[in-house]
């Protein structure tokens, strides 16, 4: 079974793209190639459904570089990590 999990790291080269496209395409999706966004740490992609109509507004997903993604079954969130780091006091 594949991963349900994937982290997309912060400045992404190509190679990563390539395995995340094939992550996607084993669930269904895709990453949507109409919407590109660089920042400082890297990359972010939309993703949607394989095959599904795609207007503004219609459900996606943004992956921003450093997020983790995950896979339900049926759609894609980003899944929220718990920070550790030095304690407040």
């Amino acid at each position: 079974m594949e991963s349900q999990v994937y982290e997309w790291p912060r400045e992404a080269p190509d190679t990563d793209a390539a395995v995340l496209k094939q992550w996607l395409t084993g669930h269904g999706w895709e990453i949507d190639p109409t919407v590109f966004m660089t920042g400082a740490r890297g990359p972010a992609v939309q993703v949607r459904r394989i095959g599904a109509a795609w207007q503004d507004g219609e459900p996606g997903l943004l992956i921003l570089p450093g997020e983790t993604v995950e896979y339900d079954g049926e759609r894609m969130h980003t899944v929220v990590r718990p920070v550790t780091g030095a304690a407040a006091g």
